[in-house]
């Protein structure tokens, strides 16, 4: 019996051949850690009362969920995380620089064929360049500071195969809707979903990212695409470092297989309080929305920015609504820049937010009010996501928040489009 992707590289890692359901403990090639878990991290890490992490070269820290600081208690938090990233000698992304997950891809420190942990459960995203990743708690991650190692279960991989094209006005975003809401909040648990089919290979890497992003929001261990010329051309440009793509072989066991055809899809909404949630934007036109959220590790890089500026170029935000954009760093930010997508946006009346995670984790930037609703591009609409328990929270793509801002209500995006 052939093998999965998942099950190669975590084969490859162990020195061994293991198959979904073993248990090992695998070296590490890369631990991120951003504000919001950092911290608890490096205390348990000096409980151990050892003085260097293993290996500060596969260690980066992030402060993102709630840049810049709202209030000191958050700033001496930002400041523990600088003061142990200096001293061990770790990279580090200070306030501005972006969301940990668009910077571990953007910057080329995740490559095909790696184990990367994250103390973020969207650490899964990195499985878009054909990495085996996911979230782990604090104290695990005190653990991989320490040794550079993680116990773990091979999962099984369920194969979600994705034919034809997405037709205009859909996106990656309603793809992933859709298939959540097939699969429902626990459909995949403790699973891998190998992302694949012909729509895939046409997919930017971008989609790829807000695929593999939500796979955990089906409860998936983690999501994967297998890498191609695309993929590798793509780490190329970002990294040097020696990597080994992995394929998963064609009698590979998976748990399931998915077929969905893509050109029949149309545009998604997730309805609050939960992401499998799924409706088709027919049956959610004309709620109201008082503000609107383009950003986060979902949709917040360039192509999901030219996505909402190509509807709202040249129209006008609501003036019952608030729209907040936010890039996912500040590489797409300069560059969103330099294209005039920034300026247009913002003329059409959207505030600008630093890169970061912005108003999605609730911490501050962007809290909406009681009883209001917001149409949001991130990954969660759990009640309270935001910030306010008592607001709700759909989850849609650019383009249909694009929509729904200018008419201050979820609109169809496609009326839109030239």
């Amino acid at each position: 019996m052939g093998k999965t992707i998942v099950e190669k590289i975590i084969s490859g890692h162990v020195g061994e051949e293991v198959k979904a359901g073993d248990y090992c403990v695998v070296p590490v090639d890369m631990l991120m850690c951003h504000d919001a878990t950092g911290p608890l991290a490096i205390k348990a890490f000096r409980e151990f009362e050892r003085e260097r992490v293993w290996d500060p070269t596969k260690v980066a820290f992030v402060l993102d969920h709630a840049t810049p600081s709202p209030n000191e208690r958050i700033s001496g938090l930002h400041d523990m995380l600088r003061s142990f990233a200096k001293e061990q000698g770790i990279r580090f992304f200070d306030v501005g620089e972006g969301i940990c997950h668009q910077l571990m891809l953007e910057k080329g420190m995740v490559l095909p064929g790696d184990i990367a942990l994250g103390t973020d459960s969207h650490t899964c995203t990195y499985g878009a360049v054909g990495a085996f990743s996911f979230g782990i708690g604090s104290t695990d991650a005190s653990g991989v500071l320490l040794t550079g190692k993680l116990w773990l279960k091979v999962p099984q991989t369920m194969k979600i195969v994705v034919e034809k094209g997405l037709t205009r006005g859909v996106y990656p975003k309603d793809l992933m809707l859709h298939i959540i809401g097939i699969l429902k909040s626990d459909g995949a648990d403790y699973l891998c979903l190998e992302f694949t089919g012909s729509c895939i290979d046409d997919m930017s890497m971008g989609g790829r990212m807000t695929l593999c992003n939500m796979a955990i929001e089906a409860g998936a261990k983690g999501g994967i695409v297998p890498p191609d010329e695309k993929t590798l051309e793509w780490v190329r440009s970002r990294s040097s470092r020696f990597f080994t793509p992995k394929l998963s072989d064609a009698d590979a066991n998976f748990v399931d297989v998915l077929h969905i055809d893509a050109a029949t899809l149309q545009p998604k909404v997730a309805f609050p309080h939960a992401v499998d949630n799924v409706h088709p934007v027919d049956e959610a036109i004309g709620i109201p929305v008082q503000q609107v959220f383009i950003g986060t590790c979902t949709n917040g890089r360039l192509e999901d920015l030219k996505e909402a500026e190509s509807i709202l170029r040249g129209r006008k935000v609501n003036d019952s609504v608030r729209l907040l954009l936010c890039p996912a760093s500040r590489e797409v930010m300069l560059e969103a820049a330099k294209q005039g997508i920034i300026a247009s946006l913002v003329e059409a009346g959207a505030t600008l937010i630093p890169p970061g995670c912005g108003p999605c984790p609730g911490t501050h930037l962007g809290v909406p009010g009681e009883g209001e609703n917001v149409i949001s591009t991130a990954n969660r609409n759990f009640k309270g996501r935001m910030g306010n328990n008592k607001s709700n929270i759909y989850l849609a793509s650019p383009a249909t928040c694009a929509a729904s801002a200018i008419e201050g209500r979820i609109a169809d995006p496609r009326k839109y489009l030239d």
